[in-house]
């Protein structure tokens, strides 16, 4: 084979071996305490004024820690000696580089730079790949033991050693984002499943009830079938808002009051005052409930103008409140000892909220008022 052809085993172990660099995601990364304090124990241990920790890139040789050589960053790859010290598995020394026939033309030995003494040992992969090396300088000729060389073996272990807990930290980070978004998706994949069955559900209520029209209980059908209508609002929300953690109320009360106003026979719209509010996702069902029954309610026994207003009292306190222009209340009004189930679930789901129910004639005197106020991000009272 000619010497100008291209050494295609060289230029694949090289491919290879950059990759490797390249997986350690530690080029141009800032200065790193842990390894300042490993070139600064192998100059003292040599008693030379330079350590060096590099890497070797395609065209440049990067220092990650620089003991002794402020200013300097990286050099070409050519007159690197550490690009010459990567190719072998033993360590790389020239006692005299004046003298020594590997080095003589070395800029960095003929240069100004005037350097004599170089030891370097290969940084190297538990896959046998050397990524640079751990080298100390001088620019004067000695001496090395072999007890020296050990040493420098050692912390150049030790280098990968810091290395490689920082690749095993990356990656776990990057799995549990993985695992993370998995748990994400399924979980609006759920919500999606969820919320296509509670509509299934409604709409066969809502066939049933038309089956029985006009009796009581076409109307206890019709409720049932709003309650789960209230349920699938919750779960379809979260999937198209992708939070299982909190989302935005506002979007939610105003979604389904459309859909209970379609429903519901109410004698005009239904006026909403609602403020964006940021709630725990798992508040929206009995949330969502308590309005459904409240409007219900307003709807079936207050009649005239209603008002659905949700707003924020102070950080992270919450009210919900329905009012009617119609009837008032009986002056011994309990909601918890009503003929009706639905008082009885609204006072139930309030306490689940972390609240009370609340009821009045609103501030002119006229019809209803019913409201409960909760904490936003509160755990719910099961």
């Amino acid at each position: 084979m000619s010497s100008k052809e291209p050494n295609f085993a060289a230029v694949e172990a090289e491919a290879a071996r950059l990759a490797a660099v390249r997986r350690y995601d530690i080029l141009d990364t800032p200065p790193d305490g842990s390894f300042d304090r490993i070139t600064a124990l192998a100059a003292n241990l040599f008693n030379v004024p330079i350590s060096i920790i590099s890497l070797v890139d395609t065209d440049r040789v990067w220092f990650k820690s620089h003991h002794g050589l402020e200013g300097v960053q990286q050099i070409g790859k050519e007159p690197g000696l550490c690009a010459s010290a990567i190719v072998q598995d033993q360590v790389w020394v020239l006692e005299n580089a004046a003298t020594d026939v590997r080095s003589l033309a070395n800029p960095l030995v003929a240069g100004d730079f005037g350097l004599r003494f170089y030891a370097g040992v290969p940084l190297t992969t538990a896959d046998g790949f050397n990524l640079g090396t751990l080298c100390v300088i001088d620019r004067q000729p000695r001496p090395v033991t072999e007890e020296q060389i050990q040493q420098l073996r050692h912390l150049a272990s030790v280098v990968m050693d810091q290395m490689e807990l920082r690749l095993a930290a990356r990656k776990a980070v990057s799995e549990l984002s993985g695992a993370l978004e998995t748990a994400r998706m399924l979980g609006q994949e759920i919500d999606h499943r969820v919320m296509n069955s509670l509509q299934l559900v409604s709409s066969m209520l809502q066939l049933q009830a038309r089956q029985v029209e006009g009796s009581h209980a076409a109307e206890q059908l019709q409720v049932a079938a709003m309650r789960m209508t209230s349920v699938a609002r919750v779960h379809q929300h979260i999937f198209r808002n992708q939070s299982a953690g909190s989302v935005n109320a506002k979007g939610y009360i105003e979604n389904l009051i459309a859909e209970l106003q379609g429903t519901l026979n109410a004698d005009m719209p239904i006026l909403v005052n609602v403020r964006p509010a940021s709630l725990a996702a798992d508040l929206l069902v009995p949330l969502g409930l308590v309005l459904n029954e409240l409007v219900i309610n307003a709807t079936k026994h207050g009649g005239g103008q209603i008002t659905v207003s949700f707003e924020e009292l102070s950080p992270g306190m919450h009210r919900l409140a329905v009012a009617n222009s119609g009837k008032r209340l009986s002056p011994d009004f309990n909601p918890a000892s009503t003929s009706g189930l639905g008082m009885k679930v609204v006072v139930a789901l309030a306490r689940q909220l972390g609240g009370m129910l609340q009821f009045g004639t609103q501030k002119d005197g006229a019809g209803a008022r019913f409201w409960v106020d909760f904490p936003g991000s509160k755990d719910i009272v099961h």
